[in-house]
């Protein structure tokens, strides 16, 4: 080989380098288990990268770092290979995942415990779905199959429901910055929807880990809207389903729980009617009964009243009988008369003067012979 026409600096030189770097590896996929992982001044991520035969320099932001990592995890980072200005080759990290069931596993626990410990998975943060909800924002992929079992329940159930959709990717890298942004454009709408679906239907551990990103986690927590997350199948778990407001075990049955039953309700709305109308009835029959026998202790009280009257009125005559001067007669009294006035006091009477005496069977005239006081008669 003939020497090089030019010599440049050692600065120059690492420039050239990066530049080749760059241009044939802009960015690549590495695969590897971590080693050394330590955090600077709570901004800067250092590790290295291994596998059985090599070593890798990595470096990279807190803020690119999306799920909690520790050594021993094999994860998948998209980096940018670099040579720094002290020479030194590593690895700009932009993005890194754990794979494999154990990482993936233990870095979900050590998240898991760290929101814990901030409270984002209590129950007194978690607000209730509207009960006859108009609009409904849903966050999924359009071409899944989840998406489409979802808005058919919600259409036989509550065809009324107005439903404006976000197409998002649902798994690989970005998708959980295409979730967090649909998540805040319906959240900063003048009039937002009544409440989030953010649906996926099944997949492996891997597809469904993007759900277990730790800002996607707080951007659900942080939510003005209530949310509800149908991931996965029944047995899948994910941060963002114990995060949300209500968690669905499935697309289907998030669309379920949003929605009341159409056929249910006029199910109910008849039996309902049906036992109104007994109730009025009975009401009705209750108030002829109450009515009726109203009627029958009235007219007793009266019956009784009216007899009680004649039986007083009946006692009323025989005294009055008893008392009728002609009653005295016929017990062998007598009535006297001075001037056709009855005699009650003799006292003042003069001899010679006339009176009429009247018994049961006639009518004397006589004539005062005498006058004398009562008590004097037996002195």
């Amino acid at each position: 080989m003939e020497p090089p026409q030019f010599v440049v600096s050692v600065s120059d030189c690492i420039s050239l380098v990066n530049q080749t770097l760059d241009g044939a590896y802009p960015a690549l996929y590495v695969e590897g288990e971590v080693a050394s992982f330590k955090v600077n001044h709570n901004n800067y991520v250092f590790f290295d990268l291994k596998d059985q035969e090599g070593t890798l320099n990595c470096f990279m932001t807190v803020y690119q770092l999306r799920m909690p990592l520790e050594d021993g995890m094999k994860v998948r980072v998209l980096a940018a290979p670099r040579l720094t200005k002290w020479g030194k080759f590593s690895l700009t990290v932009k993005q890194v995942a754990p794979i494999g069931e154990g990482s993936l596993k233990r870095a979900y626990e050590l998240l898991k415990a760290k929101l814990t410990k901030e409270g984002l998975f209590a129950l007194e943060r978690k607000r209730p779905l509207p009960r006859w909800p108009e609009r409904f924002g849903v966050i999924s992929s359009t071409q899944a199959a989840g998406y489409a079992d979802f808005c058919k329940i919600v259409a036989t159930r509550w065809p009324l429901t107005q439903l404006q959709t976000l197409h998002v990717r649902v798994q690989g890298a970005g998708a959980a910055d295409d979730i967090i942004q649909a998540i805040e454009h319906f959240n900063a709408q003048a009039e937002p929807p009544e409440v989030l679906a953010l649906i996926r239907g099944g997949g492996s551990a891997d597809d469904l880990a993007i759900f277990n990103d730790e800002n996607l986690v707080r951007v659900i927590a942080a939510s003005r809207v209530p949310i509800i997350v149908g991931v996965g199948h029944e047995t899948d778990e994910t941060l963002a389903t114990l995060v949300a407001d209500v968690s669905a075990s499935t697309p289907s049955n998030a669309a379920e729980l949003l929605t009341p039953d159409t056929a249910e309700l006029i199910k109910r709305l008849t039996v309902t009617k049906k036992q109104l109308a007994q109730r009025l009835v009975a009401k009705v029959n209750e108030q002829l009964q109450f009515i009726a026998h109203q009627r029958q202790s009235l007219g007793e009280r009266m019956t009784a009243q009216l007899a009680q009257s004649a039986a007083q009125l009946t006692s009323y005559r025989q005294l009055l009988g008893q008392l009728h001067p002609n009653t005295a007669l016929q017990r062998g009294y007598s009535l006297v008369r001075h001037n056709n006035t009855l005699l009650r006091d003799g006292r003042a009477l003069q001899p010679g003067e006339q009176l009429l005496i009247e018994t049961s069977r006639a009518i004397i005239k006589s004539e005062v012979k005498d006058v004398r006081n009562k008590e004097s008669q037996y002195v």
